[in-house]
């Protein structure tokens, strides 16, 4: 059972490496930070699977902390706005 899940996790990092290509060549912010949050919960399930085939219960709570991060900045970029530019003709909120 440990290869297996040696094996998902390589997958899954191959999938988060795909994701880093769309963060650099992402047409819009929120492209980009969807790439981001796939990476946030592809860790997470990276790190989930290590723990489990080396039987280490430490891991699991840094999975825990990267998912909790990964919550604020989804918070962070939705009270940022999505995207760089002056809204509301110009006036952004304080």
């Amino acid at each position: 059972m440990t290869a297996f899940f040696l094996a998902v996790a390589s997958f899954i990092l191959l999938m988060v490496a795909l994701g880093l290509v769309r963060i650099l060549r992402g047409p819009d912010t929120s492209d980009r930070l969807m790439a981001a949050q796939l990476i946030g919960s592809g860790g997470v399930a990276v790190l989930l699977l290590l723990s489990a085939s080396m039987r280490l219960p430490a891991i699991v709570d840094v999975a825990l902390m990267l998912a909790i991060l990964a919550v604020f900045a989804s918070i962070g970029f939705v009270n940022w706005g999505g995207h760089g530019e002056e809204q509301d003709g110009g006036e952004r909120d304080a």
